[in-house]
């Protein structure tokens, strides 16, 4: 019971001393407040689009395989981008190479553009454009292996491909831009140089809290259509020829993901006449690993936002040091008096840490208020996905709870060492 009087005697002393100096108490934790906001704004914006990818990665079917020269995957294995570009390029005749596994596949689809090659051109129809927007070439197998729904019309078909026909199909946002209040089908638009008749419109793809991450920005065109458009000629990056083609294989509902991986990865191996011990010279990405490499990018993001707000915090901290050196300092008779009543070392100490811990942990409430404000401000005005997890609050207390304690330790030994007569007589 004593003990409890005490404890709550000390906590009281503490907190009128705060409130005593409210301007030194505020200016000393300016720097806690700033690093706790940053780690929870931060957090919720970062994790925020962690979920929004993680949607968009759920509309890829968990079978399906997209085959590529090099990946998110080959970076986080540790090979250098020059390294990579040296690896061959794909080919159509890859794509019909896995095709002939027809008892395994069910779809195979061959897609220009993108990456390095990505070819960005308005779509204009009459007087009307929109912004640049990405173009894709690919196969009558498109809506197939990505799982878009055709709202409107039809994806182009076999035939089309095979004649180069100047068909296009509308990602959402060109057909909203341009067709919002007109049937688009059997329009004609314009792509860069070419012309193309309107053929279908595809759906819109999720974007959590309605924020576009730019997934409905592209047309779609027969490859065939631009590879005479573009040209298939590769670019070249450091001295290496790089072309950005992909191929998505779906396999067929009675073979497993694993089964077509190895299936796939031996016929890529035959093409690339790659040797035993050699390693692949091409990546194939699943659902999975893809929301592997996401999940390590994501937490290797956020680790350093939260070293970066680590400084600030530190420099809360030293200012916390310094504000409760001076105070022991002033109040040096106070301490002797106390001491000479009867006070013991350890209830000086504990009022010290007491005082510097509540300040941080004051700082730490106002920068989790803050840095959740700011989350919902972002999300507010652009519709940015965020995610306020409880533990990103329970870190930042946390963080600013421990910076109270470690650096007022150094004040709060210093006062309960103080010697009563001294401290008494000091001026």
């Amino acid at each position: 019971m004593y003990r409890l009087e005490l404890l709550r005697e000390v906590v009281t002393m503490a907190f009128e001393t705060l409130r005593g100096n409210k301007l030194r108490s505020g200016l000393t934790i300016i720097g806690v407040v700033i690093g706790v906001t940053a780690v929870v704004g931060m957090t919720s914006l970062v994790r925020g689009f962690d979920r929004s990818l993680q949607t968009l990665l759920d509309t890829i079917g968990p079978k399906t395989l997209y085959v590529a020269k090099f990946s998110g995957m080959s970076f986080m294995s540790g090979k250098s981008f020059l390294e990579l570009l040296k690896r061959p390029n794909l080919s159509r005749e890859d794509a019909r190479a896995i095709e002939k596994l027809d008892r395994l596949i069910a779809y195979v689809d061959v897609m220009y553009g993108g990456g390095f090659n990505l070819r960005a051109e308005k779509v204009i129809y009459e007087r009307s454009a929109t912004k640049r927007m990405g173009v894709i070439g690919a196969s009558e197998n498109f809506a197939q292996v990505n799982h878009v729904p055709v709202v409107m019309g039809r994806i182009f078909t076999e035939t089309e491909v095979n004649h180069r026909r100047p068909v296009v199909v509308l990602g959402n946002a060109p057909y909203r831009a341009l067709f919002s209040n007109v049937d688009p089908l059997g329009k004609e638009v314009r792509i860069g140089d070419g012309r193309y008749t309107v053929v279908g419109v595809l759906g819109k793809r999720p974007s959590p809290g309605g924020f576009s991450l730019g997934q409905d920005e592209f047309v779609l065109i027969p490859n065939t259509a631009y590879a005479r458009q573009y040209g298939m000629t590769p670019r070249r990056i450091h001295g290496q020829e790089h072309l950005d083609v992909t191929i998505v294989v779906v396999p067929r509902e009675s073979v497993s993901r694993d089964e077509a991986v190895r299936e796939v990865e031996k016929v890529m191996r035959i093409r690339h006449a790659l040797r035993l011990e050699q390693e692949n010279d091409f990546d194939i990405i699943t659902q999975e690993t893809a929301g592997r490499v996401m999940q390590q990018v994501t937490s290797a993001t956020l680790l350093a936002l939260v070293a970066m707000s680590s400084i600030a915090l530190l420099v809360g901290g030293i200012g916390v040091m310094a504000i409760m050196t001076i105070s022991v300092t002033e109040r040096t008779r106070e301490i002797g008096l106390r001491k000479a009543l009867g006070a013991r070392r350890r209830e000086i100490l504990l009022q010290f840490l007491l005082e510097a811990a509540a300040l941080t942990t004051l700082g730490g409430i106002v920068g989790v208020a803050l840095g959740s404000l700011t989350g919902l401000v972002v999300h507010w005005m652009s519709g940015f996905p965020i995610s306020l997890p409880w533990w990103s609050f329970a870190l930042g207390l946390g963080f600013s709870s421990a910076v109270g304690l470690v650096f007022g330790m150094l004040p709060a030994i210093k006062a309960s060492r103080l010697d009563p007569i001294e401290a008494l007589h000091h001026e």
